[in-house]
């Protein structure tokens, strides 16, 4: 399991914009790239696809269902019509994708620029990153959170604690949730007294799981699922539900770009990654876009539109303020030590090893 010190941390929330690192392409290359929607995917617009295409005339067509990479592109691969070019995926499908043989191995030091002192990608990505769960095949750009929201004209005091989420007596209300057991079984363990270091070693047990279900039993009634990460913000927006998980970006834009009545929750924050993956075939047509969309000056680029930390050292210094809105973004990363007092670290092999067997049990729960 990769774990990320405080002082990396800290480092990582120091954030502003700094060189350029850029090659060629062939232009008649057009490339699909699969991404999140919403906030994020336009935080990869702005910094990533639009200079590319101005610098390249490439062609960069958007698809959003990156909450489905894993078995899409299982299933384009099983059929051999690879329409996707680059898929970004979370580092526990990334490993899963390339026991499978579905994506590409990288050597990091060859497809990835340096920095702009001339250290190569390898050492300048944050330890541990490139090789998140011991996969070979995971390209990163960010460390983000899942955490929670809440409206804070629909309930008489701010939820501070995780196990607030389950507390439907003094935080009434519905909730909204990812429609998958990750991250839900963690926080339920916690809510109900588990140590956050011993929480995987709970839920590899029997009794964990039947455990972390039981406190989900409380709320289930009381929960709206979602599986697009714009869902659960809009739903904090209509009134629908008084507290929610959602993306920690996501909640920034909600609160800061579109002045939502929603506040935000740090209490063990969900710490992870997000990065690429090429899928199996498309190395040579997509490495000029990867080696500039993922340099220094175009990792810093992106916080500037998302409250995300970037992946590089090289990045972290230099980018300080909201491209558009003037806004201080330290103080909205989840690396920032303020909000990142308490943290779930999230296991990537165990979910690679435990996806399947969890799905199962978490959607026949579902059924019942």
């Amino acid at each position: 399991m990769m774990t990320l010190k405080i002082s990396t941390v800290a480092a990582i929330g120091a954030l502003t914009v700094g060189l350029t690192v850029g090659t060629n392409a062939n232009a008649a290359e057009d490339l699909t790239i699969v991404s999140w929607g919403g906030a994020y995917t336009a935080s990869q617009q702005k910094a990533y696809h639009e200079p590319w295409m101005k610098k390249t005339g490439v062609k960069i067509t958007n698809d959003d269902s990156a909450s489905e990479g894993l078995a899409k592109l299982r299933a384009q691969v099983e059929t051999g019509n690879i329409t996707w070019d680059l898929v970004d995926m979370i580092p526990s499908d990334a490993i899963t994708a390339c026991d499978e043989g579905l994506i590409e191995e990288i050597d990091p030091d060859t497809l990835l620029a340096p920095a702009p002192d001339g250290t190569p990608a390898s050492k300048d990505f944050f330890p541990g990153m490139l090789d998140a769960g011991g996969s070979n095949c995971f390209i990163p750009q960010i460390v983000y959170s899942t955490t929670f929201g809440y409206r804070t004209d629909m309930l008489s005091k701010a939820p501070t604690k995780i196990a607030h989420v389950f507390d439907l007596a003094t935080y009434p209300g519905k909730r909204s949730l990812q429609k998958r057991p990750l991250n839900n079984l963690e926080w339920a363990l916690i809510s109900d007294g588990v140590d956050e270091a011993k929480v995987y070693e709970t839920l590899s047990t029997a009794a964990g799981v039947d455990r972390a279900f039981k406190m989900l039993d409380k709320i289930k009634d009381s929960t709206v699922w979602w599986s697009k990460g714009s869902q659960p913000v809009q739903l904090l927006a209509d009134g629908e539900v008084t507290m929610a998980s959602a993306y920690n970006g996501r909640l920034f834009a909600g609160i800061v770009e579109e002045n939502q009545p929603i506040g935000m929750m740090w209490d063990y924050q969900s710490f992870d990654l997000d990065g690429w993956v090429i899928p199996k075939g498309k190395t040579a047509k997509v490495k000029d876009y990867i080696y500039f969309a993922t340099d220094t000056q175009r990792l810093a680029d992106q916080a500037k539109y998302i409250s995300y930390g970037p992946a590089r050292q090289s990045s972290a210094p230099l980018v300080g303020k909201h491209a558009e809105l003037g806004v201080e973004m330290a103080p909205h990363m989840p690396t920032d030590p303020a909000n990142s007092k308490t943290l779930l670290k999230f296991d990537y092999v165990w979910w690679a090893d435990h996806t399947s067997e969890m799905d199962e049990r978490f959607n026949a729960w579902l059924a019942q």
